[in-house]
């Protein structure tokens, strides 16, 4: 159900005067709500993994067979590959896949570097040294 007019303006005269009043905490509390939907979907892959596991293990014990695979099995399998997948590319909201510090220009970029370009510095400097 909608809020009213009223309501709504009541919601953000009251957000309003949560950030004048504490900032940092509004900022966090934002933060957070943002953060929620990775996690979710993260945990989720996660919780989906483990199903696939059990299915897979019980498709073994059981002997439910079509042509002699076990089908169970096949199923858990891929509910598996699926929490796999959605455990491993869940990634916040906005990011893009890109985070490396010539494409993010924000302040304390240079600061943070990929496992790459980490790797390639070291590979630079052994060449250098000898």
């Amino acid at each position: 159900m909608p809020l009213s007019e009223h309501e709504q303006r009541l919601l953000d005269q009251i957000e309003r005067a949560l950030y004048a009043e504490d900032p940092k905490f509004a900022s966090n509390v934002r933060g957070a709500r943002m953060r929620s939907l990775p996690q979710r979907r993260r945990i989720q892959g996660i919780a989906l993994f483990a199903l696939g596991l059990l299915l897979l293990i019980a498709g073994v014990v059981l002997p439910y067979r079509l042509v002699g695979i076990p089908v169970i099995s096949v199923v858990g399998f891929l509910v598996m590959f699926a929490g796999a997948i959605l455990a491993i590319f869940s990634r916040r909201p906005g990011d893009g896949g890109r985070r490396s510090a010539s494409v993010d220009r924000s302040p304390g970029a240079q600061n943070r570097s990929t496992l790459a370009q980490r790797m390639e510095q070291r590979f630079r400097r052994r060449f250098e040294d000898h």
